[in-house]
């Protein structure tokens, strides 16, 4: 690797510390905090009920006909499908949803809803008094449509008028239809506003983690995706309609989406650092058109489900971007190679280790080109290397005529300075984004391999009784020491193969331990992926460089060198414009000087 192959390599390895550890931090673990255990498991269609707190008696008694709704017992009916079991209220709103085929991190029952932790309203005005639709009680009825469940919750007036809300849970899927529906009801003629708020608990090993993947995202019927910022608290009010909103976890989301839109919305998220027991707080604000529930046009689907990829992009449009695979050109190489051939691979593999080995084989080998041309460009700096040194003793402290003379020396051996970097950096792209692949993919959680408990999130060999600063954490991962030590040994051979000498020498072993540093508390399977790269990395150098033959290339470059000297030699585009910029900063620097 010459000179300026180390010189792309560290202004790489530069960016990806600073994005990493100021703008996406590492999380650093903490011992969770025990969490509560769930309420036992209702039987299919059980009803239970409980008293409620007084009501207030002078609204009841304003609302009229409609006001003996506020008084009453609250009752449960439960209902599943294959993947999910929900429990409703009587008070026409989801109460509990649990997710049949997913655990937490501490095998408890993964709830996306649980009484308090989720509150709901639908507030409204009724007769010049504000009236929450959510604080009536209503009739419950379950009916069977097919292979679905439908629960209907009325509240009939004697006049004849009523108001439902009407749920209907499909006999697969993590989707819930969701209408309200009214008739002879002098609603107010504003929107209504819905409003939910989630205490998202912690469902993961890593808390902070969690918090840094858990936000409100929102799709507008501009199509334009937007969401709260992630590693902080946030507020935003949109005033343009909405679409959808969503309340994502790092694994899992709680959505609403409407038929048609939402006129407008408000979206907030809260964090306390000092409680273990809760990753954050969600508000989620939107507003309904009154029209819509007097003409039976309010339609509505709640999703709560994994944040799956292939489940989320035949939902509705833009919802699979609540799994974050990276910005332009990272995000194509996810959606299009890196996702695509490692869901073909666990379609064959149960082993999501050799899965992630196989991975790793097949973009070594998709990339063997740009190695190869890589390479190529590094044999032939090393053999120009012994000229370059007399370039730069002779012409001293001139740097202006140092780097004419190199560009002079470049063109006459038909060299391309970069020819060695560019195929690096064209590889950047596929390097990054295994920081996102692996980090974001479901497939991984709480799958095993060797010592790692969880694929989805750091190994640990050792817990330790403090912190270790710079975001290192309380914990030693083993697949990051393996990798470390691999890329060390990386560099070493490489530097006893270029004679690299100086600062970028040591630049070449700093790295490698900065990243140690970083990425201690990501997932294993993206430093078992790295690890394994690096393994094969030796391997395919070692056999590119019996394809890489210097007597060969410095046959060609002497061959160049005479045809030049005859006056044949052709400057190539890149090479022209470079030396006349080179020619003009030269003329610039003696005009000012």
């Amino acid at each position: 690797m010459d000179r300026n192959s180390v010189i792309g390599l560290t202004l790489i390895a530069v960016l990806l510390f600073v994005y990493f550890y100021f703008f996406s931090p590492a999380p650093v673990p903490v011992e969770p905090a025990k969490q509560a255990q769930p309420t036992a498991a209702l039987p299919k269609d059980t009803v239970l009920s409980k008293a409620l707190p007084e009501v207030d008696t002078l609204l009841a008694k304003s609302l009229g006909s409609l006001g003996t709704f506020l008084s009453g017992q609250e009752a449960f009916t439960t209902v599943e499908n294959d993947v999910l079991k929900v429990v409703f209220s009587n008070h026409g709103t989801v109460s509990r949803v649990e997710l049949k085929k997913f655990k937490t991190y501490h095998q408890q029952p993964l709830l996306l809803a649980n009484g308090k932790n989720n509150q709901f309203s639908l507030l409204a005005s009724y007769q010049g008094k504000p009236l929450d639709l959510y604080q009536l009680h209503y009739q419950a009825e379950t009916q069977k449509q097919g292979d679905s469940t439908k629960i209907i919750f009325s509240a009939a007036l004697s006049e004849g008028s009523y108001i439902k809300h009407i749920y209907t849970l499909p006999a697969k899927g993590y989707e819930i239809s969701y209408a309200v529906e009214s008739k002879g009801l002098a609603l107010n003629e504003k929107d209504l506003s819905f409003a939910w708020v989630d205490d998202v608990p912690l469902q993961e090993k890593d808390i902070h983690d969690s918090r840094n993947r858990t936000t409100v995202n929102y799709y507008t019927a501009q199509n334009s995706f937007n969401g709260l910022s992630e590693t902080s608290s946030d507020t935003k009010t949109v005033s343009e309609p909405i679409k959808w909103a969503a309340i994502r976890q790092k694994f899992f989301v709680s959505a609403i989406l409407a038929k048609s839109q939402f006129v407008s919305g408000a979206f907030a998220t809260f964090s306390n650092a000092a409680d273990t027991s809760m990753v954050k707080k969600a508000e989620v604000s939107l507003s309904i058109p009154a029209a819509a529930i007097s003409s039976n046009q309010a339609r509505f689907t709640y999703y709560f489900g994994p944040n799956d990829y292939d489940l989320l992009k035949s939902v509705t449009d833009g919802f699979s971007r609540n799994v974050y695979l990276g910005w332009p050109p990272v995000i194509w190489v996810n959606q299009y190679l890196a996702r695509p051939i490692f869901k073909f691979l666990q379609g064959f593999i149960s082993n999501y280790g050799l899965s992630i080995f196989l991975l790793v084989l097949f973009m070594k080998l998709l990339l063997t080109p740009l190695t190869y041309s890589s390479m190529l460009g590094q044999a032939k700096m090393r053999l120009l290397k012994p000229e370059l040194d007399i370039i730069k003793e002779k012409n001293g402290d001139n740097m202006a005529q140092a780097q004419q003379d190199q560009m002079k020396l470049y063109q006459q051996a038909g060299v391309n300075p970069f020819s060695g970097c560019i195929p690096i950096l064209l590889q950047f792209p596929i390097i990054l984004s295994m920081f996102y692949l692996f980090p974001n993919s479901i497939d991984l959680r709480q799958q095993r391999f060797l010592w790692a408990d969880d694929l989805s999130t750091y190994d640990s060999i050792i817990h330790l009784p403090f912190q270790i600063p710079f975001g290192f954490g309380d914990h030693v991962s083993l697949f990051l020491l393996m990798m470390t030590a691999s890329q060390l040994i990386f560099q070493w051979q490489n530097n006893q193969l270029q004679a690299v000498q100086g600062p970028m020498k040591a630049m070449g072993y700093v790295m490698p331990v900065i990243f140690m540093f970083v990425l201690n508390s990501f997932s294993a399977g993206l430093n078992f992926y790295y690890f394994v790269s690096n393994l094969i990395t030796f391997a395919q150098q070692a056999v590119i460089k019996r394809f890489v033959d210097e007597d060969k290339i410095k046959a060609i470059m002497d061959e160049n060198r005479k045809k030049a000297a005859a006056g044949g030699g052709k400057k190539s585009k890149f090479m022209a414009k470079l030396e006349e910029a080179m020619k003009a900063s030269e003329a610039q620097r003696k005009t000012k000087k």
